[in-house]
């Protein structure tokens, strides 16, 4: 009787009996009070600081590309007789008076463009990488500059053909039917290509990041692969330009290969 009413009198008291829990206080759901520390490390990016960063990070990467067109145009003679080697002996025509000086300026944008590339993949990973958790920025960072190889080695391939899809297209050429090339047109087409093949190797970078962040998986691209060809066969014959057989079929073989490549490199990681 003692013991029940020494328990009674500190239920009434508001004081927890001997050898009962602490009671457990309720999690607070509310915004952090004023005052309260933020975690070290973490920095709370308003709306107006994120569209400043990302204007900090576009005028960087504009910089860069004006800086490497600068230096593209004072190399465009030298890129020009470089790039028309697949012609031959063959003479590429202007028809404007403002014409050449566009095409040279177009030539050297695209030299800028690929000599700022380090810089604009730079400025977007510092753009993105502060949204990612540390697991996700210590699996990301080893592709930033993975993509400019892939980008590369892209460009090299579209060289390697550019020479064989001239070939095929100019194989139809008679007595009748002579070509006239500009050099707008020619250059555009070589422009095209490089550009198709240099993106197209970015392909595996892409899924690889993806299953590092779950969604996809190596057992659901395979599933896939069927949808995968025809797509691949489609998208190869969209982007590429001039109509011949060479370039969409060298870039949809590249397209498979890397995509099964993709398949492997996700199995290797755990997915």
């Amino acid at each position: 009787m003692a013991e029940a009413d020494a328990l009674r009198e500190a239920v009434i008291q508001g004081v927890p009996p001997v050898g009962a829990a602490p009671p457990v206080a309720a999690p607070h759901d509310g915004p952090t009070p004023p005052g309260a520390a933020v975690p070290e490390g973490e920095k709370v990016m308003t709306l107006v600081d994120h569209l400043s960063e990302l204007r900090s990070r576009i005028f960087k990467s504009l910089l860069a590309v004006a800086i490497g067109t600068a230096v593209g145009f004072l190399q465009v003679p030298r890129l020009i007789a470089i790039a028309r080697q697949p012609l031959g002996d063959r003479t590429l025509y202007f028809t404007s008076p403002g014409e050449a000086f566009f095409i040279e300026l177009k030539l050297a944008f695209v030299v800028g463009l690929i000599l700022a590339m380090p810089v604009i993949l730079f400025q977007l990973w510092r753009f993105i990488s502060p949204g990612l958790t540390p697991d996700e920025r210590r699996l990301a960072r080893p592709w930033v500059p993975i993509a400019l190889v892939f980008f590369a080695v892209g460009v090299a391939v579209a060289w390697v053909i550019l020479p064989f899809a001239m070939s095929f297209l100019l194989g139809f050429e008679t007595p009748d039917l002579q070509a006239l090339i500009t050099a707008d047109n020619y250059f555009g087409f070589v422009g095209t290509l490089f550009l198709a093949f240099g993106l197209t190797m970015e392909f595996p970078i892409v899924l690889v990041l993806l299953s590092k962040v779950g969604i996809i998986t190596s057992r659901r691209l395979s599933s896939s692969r069927r949808y995968v060809i025809l797509g691949i066969a489609v998208f190869a014959a969209a982007v590429t330009p001039g109509g011949d057989l060479v370039s969409p079929t060298v870039l949809g073989l590249v397209m498979y290969a890397l995509y099964e490549f993709s398949i492997v490199l996700v199995r290797m990681g755990g997915h």
